[in-house]
């Protein structure tokens, strides 16, 4: 292999190992229930049907996707409230 070789096959090699990365990352979340601000909850509830229509911050049941093991150190609860 000549140089120019090895050079195309480190950069194929990078790329790849980080959209694995990137895969792996986004795998890697957990839905947080009641730390959502007004207006940034990513999805629907009893109370209406998608994202964005939280009525107020930090409601118990309006959820945001945050990286997994940080919801409860934000202050929020990785189970939905009980009806």
């Amino acid at each position: 292999m000549n140089k120019r070789q090895a050079l195309i096959a480190a950069a194929l090699a990078t790329v790849c190992a980080t959209q694995a990365a990137t895969v792996a990352a986004a795998e890697e979340k957990e839905k947080c229930y009641g730390v959502a601000k007004a207006g940034q909850n990513d999805c629907g509830t009893a109370a209406h049907s998608c994202s964005g229509q939280a009525k107020t911050d930090n409601a118990p049941d309006e959820w945001v996707m945050v990286p997994k093991g940080t919801c409860e150190k934000a202050g929020g609860k990785t189970t939905p409230p009980k009806k």
